[in-house]
């Protein structure tokens, strides 16, 4: 297949992607296989997707990113020859979603009522990217700092008191109701999205074995001539690191319970741990 063949199979197979794993796989499976003669050319598909298609087939194209950077950071991982190794050192794609993560969520999760939809399911992948080192961790708290600090959408009116608001009916369109069955739709493509990203949340490393090849979620971000590579238990540390919260009275009444529990005062009797007849 030439490039164009390739570029206009793969646009009609994104606009074809749900929430289903298998349809996922699919698109993934093409992206990797034609990555490179055409990568550069699939990921402009992919990035105008995100700009034109509907809000919900956006979300879709941002699941399909996720299990996309976790197929190309396994291929690397598993590259055996120089060769190879040469041509999956930045990752495939993800150097591309680092470099215009910014640009994408831009159009995933839009400015304004038309965003919100897809406002709380970007941040949990981010969130997921972050601690499984995908990307750059700082990188990512940069955009979700963005999306945070964009104003509350306002109530839309419903019908302009002046001419100077008829400037603002072409952004307003975009804000139109989802039909009924399309928010049912919605619904069960969330349910199974989230679903999945929960089994994989609770992937964690088993092994130590430089033999054995490790998760994509736990790579290393860092190259061989960058110096000594982020180890899997580093990373779940800095994850449960991030997550604690500082020293403060509910710790140390926790602690002065548990002290307790197991040094009882000598006021205190024993339990009595016969039977009794």
């Amino acid at each position: 297949m030439d490039p164009f063949e390739v570029r206009m199979h793969f646009i009609e197979l994104l606009r074809r992607l749900n929430a289903s794993q298998q349809s996922i796989q699919k698109v993934v499976s093409y992206a990797i296989k034609h990555f490179p003669p055409c990568g550069e050319d699939i990921w402009d598909c992919i990035v105008e997707e995100t700009q034109k298609g509907t809000i919900n087939s956006r979300i879709n194209i941002l699941y399909f990113i996720d299990s996309l950077c976790e197929t190309c950071l396994l291929v690397k991982s598993r590259s055996t020859s120089e060769r190879s190794k040469a041509a999956n050192a930045n990752g495939l794609y993800v150097s591309f979603v680092s470099r215009d993560l910014s640009k994408i969520i831009e159009f995933i999760v839009p400015e304004g009522r038309q965003g919100l939809p897809n406002l709380v399911s970007t941040k949990q992948i981010l969130g997921n990217w972050r601690s499984k080192r995908y990307l750059d961790p700082q990188r990512i708290d940069d955009v979700l700092t963005t999306l945070d600090s964009r104003p509350t959408p306002a109530p839309t009116e419903k019908s302009p008191s002046s001419k100077s608001s008829l400037s603002s009916l072409s952004s307003q369109q975009q804000n139109i109701p989802l039909s009924r069955n399309e928010v049912n739709k919605r619904i069960e493509q969330d349910r199974e999205r989230h679903k999945r990203l929960r089994e994989r949340r609770w992937v964690q490393p088993i092994t130590h074995n430089p033999t054995t090849p490790q998760l994509a979620c736990f790579y290393p971000l860092t190259e061989l001539t960058d110096g000594q590579e982020e180890s899997a238990l580093d990373i779940e540390f800095e994850n449960e690191w991030e997550t604690t919260s500082d020293w403060n009275e509910d710790d140390e009444e926790a602690i002065g319970e548990e002290a307790e529990l197991a040094f009882p005062s000598d006021d205190e009797k024993p339990h009595d741990r016969s039977w009794g007849h």
